[in-house]
């Protein structure tokens, strides 16, 4: 099976620095893209930042010269260096791995983590 599993959520006052990391396992071939979604309350679910196998990267407005992506292709692992944090990026983040190819898949699939909760107070 192809699991992702996120860390490094948590609590920070406003202006600080969390970096958040997803590892996607199970016989991982190749991922074209991984991302960083968010989700706050009553909000839908938005693209914070994404990154292509071969480095090329995009991001939300909201977050731009803040948020860092990047990601490890050796370790299939994505980070989300997140700095001058405010209170409107308090959200629950998923991490997300688009066209993944496995030993365990006959095609390639789009994989969603589990979230992991940002909380930055005033």
């Amino acid at each position: 099976q192809v699991q992702l599993v996120e860390s490094g959520g948590g609590l920070v006052q406003a202006g600080g620095s969390l970096r958040l990391s997803c590892a996607a396992s199970g016989r991982i071939i190749s991922i074209n893209v991984m991302g960083w979604y968010r989700q706050a309350p009553g909000k839908q679910r938005e693209l914070v930042a994404a990154i292509t196998s071969g480095g090329s990267t995009n991001y939300a407005d909201s977050v731009k010269g803040r948020f860092t992506i990047s990601r490890d292709n050796a370790k299939n692992t994505v980070y989300l260096q997140m700095n001058s944090l405010k209170p409107e990026d308090t959200a629950v983040y998923y991490c997300n791995a688009d066209k993944v190819r496995s030993s365990y898949l006959t095609l390639p699939s789009s994989y969603w983590g589990q979230g992991t909760q940002v909380n930055v107070s005033t």
